[in-house]
């Protein structure tokens, strides 16, 4: 069952273990360069965790967005019209930690994501919620939705008006043969004269 909007607005930052996420990564690509990355990964852990730290995730009526950042501030903000894709990412690790990637795309012919909401626990609630949304702006019923309902009882639909004319029709020309059968002349009957002899000979007295 899809989750609703108020289930979802409560999601508003990523899950913590985003962190251990980021922290192992550094460790793995330090054991990789034996040691020698370990200063680089330790520093550009940095932006992640401010990133991390001023994460916010949007979820309202009309969009989504996602905000990050301290000094300089940036935003992305889209509607759910305007969603034209969505993925669920899980590495190897995030699949250990429980976590996932859920990112939205457009029609914009950007190859990356135009939003990602990295860290979440909720992802395949948050990826049935915006495949729904997403659905609904572009005026298609919702997957799993209700038939729309039909119109008052006794109207024939399209398929049956259909057979009914075929039905009429079939009738009409069977009521046509009938009558071009009873108007065509009848045969010799039994007591008709028959003809001369084609050998010239005549009748016999």
């Amino acid at each position: 069952m899809t989750a609703d909007l108020a289930q979802i607005r409560r999601i508003q930052r990523p899950h913590p273990r985003l962190v251990k996420l980021y922290l192992l990564a550094a460790l793995l690509g330090s054991v990789s360069t034996c040691g020698l990355g370990l200063p680089v990964a330790l520093i550009a852990l940095i932006p992640l965790l401010i990133r991390y730290n001023t994460l916010r995730y949007r979820f309202d009526d009309n969009g989504v967005g996602v905000s990050w950042g301290w000094l300089f501030r940036s935003e992305s903000y889209l509607t759910y019209g305007k969603i034209q894709d969505i993925h669920l990412n899980r590495g190897l690790l995030e699949r250990w930690l429980g976590l996932g990637t859920v990112e939205v795309q457009t029609a914009s012919g950007n190859a990356g994501a135009e939003i990602s909401f990295i860290g979440l626990t909720e992802f395949d609630a948050v990826r049935d919620f915006l495949y729904s949304r997403m659905r609904r702006g572009k005026g298609l019923p919702a997957e799993g939705a209700a038939a729309p309902a039909k119109g008052p009882a006794g109207a024939p639909d399209e398929a049956l008006a259909v057979l009914s004319e075929i039905r009429d029709e079939v009738a009409a020309l069977r009521r046509q043969l009938q009558s071009v059968r009873d108007a065509a002349p009848m045969g010799p009957g039994p007591g008709s004269s028959r003809r001369g002899n084609p050998s010239g000979g005549g009748s016999q007295p």
